[in-house]
């Protein structure tokens, strides 16, 4: 058994931010942070585009990133949180960059911003095409300055501790469950542990590994929603999960697929279809700069008219100095599958990219769990809707990184603990027989959540993933009852679990609104609401 005064569960811009900050407040507590794989493995590291920020002056303010943002989140945006993160943003990135992150600047010191898909101006801060890579890497150089700052790698979180531990019965109504902390297996020791946290921080990151193919890195497994729904938490809104347009097409991939960042439409790129035709001109007068619901649906609708497994992008047009200035990572990946993209076309297909809902917060990331705060993907805050805005996702990461540092401070000096919290049981479990059993249960997920719950689904789909995820659910838990735990295990139970509540968001919507669209149901309804689990 060990105990930290704060524990930070994830070290992506999130989950770092709230150690960085509170290590500097709070120089004689302990902060650990916990990541199941590398410190720099995280779903920010793959972030490509940028982060969505207002200098306002004449082309850009505030009102205009809200507006963008509540249109793009197609109704179900809480406009006051959309407010709240667009105000605050700047602070927040004036102080990454205080930290050492870098920006791309032009020749005379300014800093250069791009255009994605739903702005109506120029406002995202990159660095080239590896953004999250660069905001990453500044925020562990500025994580080691702490000495009262631990970073636990290679270990994986089973389950938060709360009153269940100590045999009460906890349902989801009832009042006042409480987070002491977590049970993590140490991947190094094959030891479970016990970790006791004042408070708890769960920046987790996403779930995009639920399907067959996904921008996301192999540890976006969901493991955090998966983790507070057994804790009988709040979660909401699960069955927006966006699909980036464009992720490069390669025959045969399955799981992480290389991500063309939006940018490149921002630079002039085209989709085109199979006939070579401008594709967007149909779908949309925004066009190619639609938002990405709406540009995922336009090449789902022309791949499956088609027969294809791709479009193609076209970016012949963008200078080739410019584009391989701006995007040497995309220039450099597409030329080793023999793509000069200065003289071909790009093919891609729509991924898994993003988890909209998640954990339901408030403003403060406070969760339904007393002493459970929660930022980044795994949060569901109110910002996106039913639809990310490009780049938004970063400054959400921030900016509620900082509103649970501040809600934390003010908490952490009442903080007591129970006594009696229990070591992890695992007596009469043993080896698993046969891998085959893990792995084979993670293709049949990944596969049906692809072909019945992807970017168009309707009922006799649901309801046909409900049945199998059942079936996978009761398998998954007899091993996982009876088997030593491992990471696959563990994944696998996470991920039936988040595949569980994006089919149960989708069942409960009966409409079409932003990334979830039922063809049985193709209108909005005029009743908008939130689907809470």
């Amino acid at each position: 058994m060990s105990r930290t005064d704060f524990l930070v569960i994830g070290s992506g811009i999130a989950g770092l931010s709230f150690a960085i900050k509170t290590a500097q407040r709070f120089p004689d507590k302990q902060i650990r942070v916990i990541t199941k794989a590398a410190a720099d493995e995280t779903n920010t590291k793959y972030a490509q585009g940028g982060i969505a920020v207002v200098s306002e002056g004449e082309e850009d303010s505030f009102e205009k990133h809200i507006e963008d943002t509540l249109i793009a989140g197609d109704g179900l945006c809480n406009k006051d949180i959309v407010r709240m993160v667009v105000e605050e943003g700047p602070d927040r990135v004036e102080e990454i960059i205080e930290w050492g992150a870098r920006f791309d600047r032009d020749p005379v010191g300014e800093y250069k911003k791009g255009k994605e898909g739903g702005h109506s101006a120029n406002r995202i801060l990159h660095y080239k095409d590896v953004t999250g890579m660069e905001m990453e890497r500044a925020l562990l150089q500025a994580l080691a300055q702490f000495p009262n700052i631990e970073v636990i790698k290679h270990c994986f979180v089973i389950d938060l501790i709360t009153q269940h531990h100590l045999g009460y019965l906890i349902t989801k109504s009832t009042p006042d469950i409480e987070c002491y902390g977590v049970y993590a297996l140490n991947l190094l020791t094959k030891k479970i542990e016990k970790i006791l946290a004042g408070i708890t921080v769960l920046a987790s990151g996403g779930n995009g590994q639920v399907y067959r193919t996904t921008t996301n890195p192999a540890i976006a497994t969901g493991d955090g929603v998966a983790m507070v729904y057994r804790a009988k938490g709040r979660i909401e809104n699960m069955e927006f999960i966006q699909f980036h347009p464009t992720a490069l097409f390669e025959p045969g991939l399955r799981g992480q697929a290389f991500l063309i960042t939006e940018a490149v439409r921002g630079e002039g790129a085209v989709l085109r279809n199979q006939a070579g035709e401008a594709l967007m001109e149909r779908y949309d007068e925004r066009k190619d700069l639609a938002p990405r619901d709406i540009v995922a649906r336009a090449i789902d609708a022309e791949m499956k008219k088609t027969g294809t497994e791709h479009v193609w992008l076209d970016g012949r047009q963008i200078d080739s100095t410019v584009f391989r200035s701006h995007f040497p990572t995309i220039y450099e990946k597409c030329l080793s599958i023999g793509i000069d993209v200065s003289k071909q076309m790009i093919p891609v297909a729509p991924a898994a990219h993003y988890s909209c809902g998640g954990i339901k917060s408030n403003q403060w990331g406070e969760s339904s769990i007393a002493r459970l705060l929660v930022c980044g993907e795994c949060a569901s805050t109110g910002l996106h809707g039913a639809n990310r805005l490009a780049s938004n996702s970063l400054l959400e990461a921030m900016v509620f990184a900082h509103r649970c540092f501040e809600r934390a401070a003010e908490q952490i000096d009442a903080i007591k603990f129970p006594a009696g919290i229990p070591d992890w049981n695992a007596s009469g479990t043993t080896d698993p027989i046969e891998m085959i059993l893990i792995t084979q249960s993670l293709k049949e997920l990944q596969l049906l959540m692809s072909d019945y719950v992807g970017i168009v689904r309707n009922d006799v789909r649901l309801q046909r993933a409900l049945s199998r995820l059942d079936l996978l659910w009761e398998e998954t838990e007899q091993l996982y009852q009876s088997s030593t735990l491992s990471p696959q295990l563990l994944e696998l139970r996470n991920m039936i679990t988040v595949g569980y509540l994006i089919v149960k968001g989708a069942h409960f919507r009966k409409e079409s609104r932003g990334l979830h669209f039922n063809t049985d149901y193709p209108q909005k309804s005029p009743l908008v609401q939130n689907i809470v689990l």
